[in-house]
């Protein structure tokens, strides 16, 4: 079964991933960017994987996103399909103003499955 569209929160800036700390255990939260496509979230991490939020999630690809004052359980996967990749890309460039794109080519894509 899937799990809930995010498409009529698309519009939102922004969206907030707690993750488990890899050493410490304790929930930690960012603000970042994101793209939807059906149940899925896309976001880009610049640190590639050496961002704090993509090692936590390495170890523990459980979290939850806050979008709009609604929170979600998701499962966080790196993506590896060309097709999805070119895909997370494409939405999240789109969303975003300003000149991103080394941004858009070099950062690591994510995908969080509700």
């Amino acid at each position: 079964m899937a799990g809930p569209s995010f498409a009529d929160l698309a519009v939102e800036q922004f969206c907030y991933l707690t993750t488990t700390g890899r050493s410490s255990g304790e929930p930690r939260t960012i603000e970042i960017w994101f793209g939807t496509e059906g149940s899925t979230l896309y976001l880009l991490a610049g640190g590639r994987e050496q961002s704090h939020w993509v090692r936590n999630l390495a170890m523990q690809p459980s979290a939850s996103v806050r979008i709009a004052e609604q929170d979600f359980p998701v499962t966080a996967r790196v993506v590896r399909d060309p097709d999805e990749d070119a895909l997370a890309r494409r939405l999240l460039l789109a969303k975003y103003s300003g000149d991103l794109a080394e941004w858009g080519r070099t950062a690591l894509p994510v995908a969080l499955d509700a």
